[in-house]
């Protein structure tokens, strides 16, 4: 058979080749990889869920809301969320309301005004991240300031004394990656759980 009728051929089997090999490696063996990282660090693949006496009860990732009022009041309160409802992960995002807007401002002075009444502490002492939402409106922690500034509540509400209530909190805050990168933060649903079991459920109001 002459060569040029051949050649096709030829690159009909390279190209088979290459798809064998492609296959192999990003359908098969690229995968499997994945896969099995995933299994060594199994919290994190699986959405780092939050488990407490062997049920989830949510995400190291994920805020989540508390309600305002009497009924939340024994509990710590993440930052605002304009996801959704609060904290909706299908409708992540922000307010997009820029910092001159109007509608924005009349929020945040809202939020600092219940936020104030809610702690029993001067408008001024209500720290930025009470105030506003995330990016994403998911944000899972709050700032030490904010965390220190609702500590008297929870302690009351939870007949703890303050100092058990503040070591919990400094449990669960983490510090700057490296030692450099990003800011203290409090990881809120961590805190309310450790919160949660040392209180006697006969005491929360």
């Amino acid at each position: 058979m002459p060569a040029r009728a051949t050649a096709p051929l030829r690159l009909a089997g390279a190209c088979l080749r290459l798809l064998l090999v492609m296959t192999l490696l990003l359908g098969v063996a690229y995968p499997g990889a994945v896969l099995l990282v995933g299994r060594l660090v199994p919290e994190r693949a699986d959405g780092s869920p939050v488990r407490v006496d062997g049920r989830v009860v949510g995400s190291a990732l994920l805020g989540q809301s508390v309600p305002e009022g009497p009924e939340g009041d024994a509990w710590f309160h993440p930052r605002p969320s304009a996801a959704g409802d609060g904290y909706d992960p299908l409708s992540s995002g922000a307010s997009n309301l820029g910092p001159s807007s109007p509608e924005l401002l009349a929020l945040v002075e809202e939020r600092r005004a219940r936020v104030a009444e809610r702690e029993g502490v001067d408008p001024a002492l209500v720290p930025a991240d009470a105030l506003t939402a995330s990016g994403s409106g998911l944000d899972p922690h709050v700032s030490p300031a904010y965390a220190a500034l609702q500590v008297p509540r929870v302690a009351r509400e939870r007949g703890l004394p303050e100092d058990e209530v503040r070591a919990m909190v400094d449990d669960a805050t983490t510090g700057r990656w490296l030692g450099v990168v990003g800011q203290p933060a409090v990881e809120v649903l961590a805190l309310n759980v450790a919160v949660e079991e040392a209180a006697d459920p006969a005491v929360v109001r």
